[in-house]
């Protein structure tokens, strides 16, 4: 009976030691499965971010003209205002200058509104 208990134990450690390698192999295989998963992935979201910066750049490279154009058109529009503004300065700035300088040197010294009332309350 002590050798079948020893050949039944036997056979018990044998089939621990063989589920103990089917395990560690489909260990081994799901982490194999893992990185396979994982360079794929990577893979992919390179081939996906190639593709949309060449869309991009196409995108950029068709629009590029009207950047420029839209560019242009604001410079020529900027040049003619400020040319308006020079000319507005140019007409106007002897006639403002007059204006300043009679409004500084021709002074009418006369009493505050408030002061003639306040005056006129004292002496009554």
């Amino acid at each position: 009976m002590a050798a079948q208990n020893s050949q039944g134990i036997q056979t018990l450690l044998e089939a621990e030691k063989e589920a103990a390698k089917i395990v560690q192999q489909s260990r081994q295989y799901r982490l194999q499965r893992l990185k396979d998963a994982r360079s794929e992935a990577s893979r992919e979201i390179d081939e996906y971010r190639q593709a949309k910066e060449a869309e991009f750049k196409s995108f950029e490279a068709s629009h590029a003209g009207v950047t420029s154009n839209a560019q242009a058109a604001v410079d020529k529009e900027t040049s003619i205002k400020l040319q308006a503004i020079t000319d507005a300065y140019e007409a106007n700035k002897d006639v403002v200058v007059k204006k300043l300088l009679d409004r500084v040197l021709l002074i009418k010294p006369e009493l505050h509104r408030n002061l003639k009332r306040a005056g006129g309350a004292e002496s009554q």
